[in-house]
């Protein structure tokens, strides 16, 4: 009964428990409708319990489930009640409901995650308990780089569920880098046609010898997308879009050469790029190239619309790695940096950036970008993504804008989990479970009105190293059950969490994420078929550096 994840704000266990049956129902009151949809689905399916719906939510007979608003609870706070009069769960909103649901549905036991009954015995029990709970920070994300390697549909709807169960409330979705573009865009159907698929794939690390000679590719229509924003926002999670400027290109230039410096480069012979690393060849700070993405955000906003969720307004523009060795040798470049009268290069990504920062705002929406954005200025409500250690985030709120906090340090989850020789593609420092159930999204050296500015945090999942959905589940799992509670439970500063308390409640959560069909990695380290010997990646020794 207390094994539950992320961990609640106050647990009070009762004597009893009720017990569900073939009589039991599931009222959903005003405003809950949906999260009552959605809960009967997955009950039904798991128990075979047929679960009608309840006249009002103390029509249970004592065995029923009762959903609704209730007065004194913040927007996604919950109080769950199981006693005698059956299971009440009332929500700030709609929202607060839902995460209350989804610790009903720990409470029922690892098989209630099932898609179809495999108890024969039909016995299923809420133990009479007490929960009242609410999250620490707003914000509580994932990114999936969808980029690099494609996911299929059915694996981004798959992965929000996951982040449901886990009470994470933001799909930062990766769709457009060198090696991919994976958002249909109407007006350019070169963008899919020609920058959703490679050639070939480099295996491993850059410097590794080993190629995947088969095409590699896909992309989303915008059906799919809307599919996706909408299967999202019924379980109270936002999608935020990234489309990456004016770095992280290529993909975008070999459908379009005129958006690339083609007075340096042959941009017409360029291809979707088939390796990793950071690429030379970047967006033309041209008038011509503003328009061409505004295009593009145009029907972007179209898809993502401000209210489909949790910070739905914000449209993630990148912003980061972008070299400038091709813009100090373009006339065209040069001649920008003297006519817009600015110093540098570096001035020259600055105005790039902030010309959409004004576009978006002036269309009720709100660009966040990585770290590197900051250089040069930002306007007001422009939000930052600490990802180069945690002094990008702090110089953000010490600006006065919002920001997530998501340091390679701590969250990126395609660092390695161990250290040993079998731990597959090994990139960058160990970063064990332990590690990332000890981060701390805000720095101690923040004011309070700063520390306010800190909207929460998310794990990074990039995905050079991870060509299908076993290694994503593999290096995302069991890590991001970690950052969840981070993100949602009121823990005591770094040093002073128990993480062996953690350890405990994992061993009932593993259950859970065996019953959902998650290829994690076992706490004993990887099983045979989830290693790749002989692989290169790119181990790093020593502690990562901090800042």
């Amino acid at each position: 009964m207390t094994e539950l994840i992320p961990a609640p704000r106050s647990v009070v266990a009762g004597s009893g428990e009720v017990r569900l049956t073939e009589r039991s129902r599931l009222h959903a009151g005003h405003g809950t409708e949906g999260v009552g949809r959605w809960l009967r689905t997955v009950l039904s399916q798991a128990t075979g319990l047929p679960l009608p719906e309840g006249r009002t939510p103390d029509d249970t007979d004592g065995d029923g489930i009762g959903l609704r608003l209730g007065r004194g609870l913040g927007p996604e706070e919950y109080r769950l009640v199981s006693d005698r009069g059956g299971v009440l769960v009332e929500g700030g909103s709609a929202a607060g409901v839902f995460w209350g649901a989804q610790t009903l549905r720990q409470l029922l036991g690892p098989d209630a995650f099932r898609r179809a009954p495999v108890r024969r015995d039909g016995g299923w029990a809420v133990p009479h308990v007490t929960v009242e709970d609410g999250p620490r920070f707003r914000w509580r994300g994932l990114m999936l780089d969808v980029a690099r390697h494609f996911m299929p549909k059915e694996g981004v709807l798959r992965y929000i569920d996951l982040m449901a169960a886990h009470k994470l409330n933001v799909l930062h979705l990766h769709l457009t880098d060198d090696q991919g573009w994976r958002l249909e865009i109407q007006r350019y159907p070169k963008l899919t046609e020609i920058g959703s698929w490679r050639a070939r794939t480099k295996i491993g690390h850059r410097a590794s010898p080993l190629w995947d000679d088969s095409p590699h590719g896909g992309h989303y229509t915008q059906d799919d997308i809307r599919e996706i924003v909408a299967y999202a926002a019924e379980r109270h999670i936002g999608v935020v879009p990234e489309i990456d400027v004016p770095g992280h290109s290529q993909a975008a230039i070999a459908a379009y050469p005129e958006l690339g410096n083609s007075d340096v480069i042959d941009t017409a012979s360029l291809t979707v790029w088939d390796t990793w690393g950071i690429n030379p060849n970047v967006l033309a700070p041209t008038d011509n190239t503003l328009r061409f993405y505004e295009g593009v955000l145009e029907e972007v906003l179209e898809l993502f619309p401000a209210d489909a969720g949790p910070f739905s307004p914000f449209v993630h523009i990148g912003g980061d790695e972008c070299p400038k060795e091709q813009w100090r040798a373009s006339d065209t470049a040069q001649k920008q940096i003297s006519n817009l009268g600015l110093a540098d290069e570096d001035a020259l990504q600055s105005w790039f950036i902030r010309h959409f920062d004004g576009w978006l705002a002036a269309r009720g929406r709100r660009l966040i970008g990585w770290d590197e954005i900051l250089e040069g200025g930002l306007a007001p409500g422009a939000a930052v993504s600490s990802w180069r250690g945690y002094s990008g985030g702090i110089a953000a709120a010490r600006a006065g804008h919002d920001v997530v906090m998501c340091p390679q340090q701590q969250v990126y989850l395609d660092y390695r989990q161990d250290a040993g020789p079998d731990e597959p593609v090994p990139i960058a420092y160990v970063r064990t479970l332990e590690d990332v159930y000890r981060f701390e999204p805000v720095p101690a050296e923040l004011t309070g009105d700063e520390a306010a500015r800190v909207l929460g945090t998310q794990a990074n999942v990039w995905t050079e190293v991870m060509e299908d959905q076993g290694r994503v589940d593999y290096q995302t799992f069991p890590r991001l059950a970690a950052l969840s509670e981070v993100a949602w439970s009121a823990l005591p500063d770094s040093a002073d969490r128990d993480f062996a308390d953690f350890e405990r409640r994992m061993g009932a959560h593993y259950r859970r994420l065996d019953a959902l069909g998650v290829a994690y990695r076992p706490p004993t380290g990887p099983l045979p078929w989830q290693r790749r010997p002989g692989v290169l990646g790119r181990p790093l020794d020593g502690p990562p550096p901090q800042g």
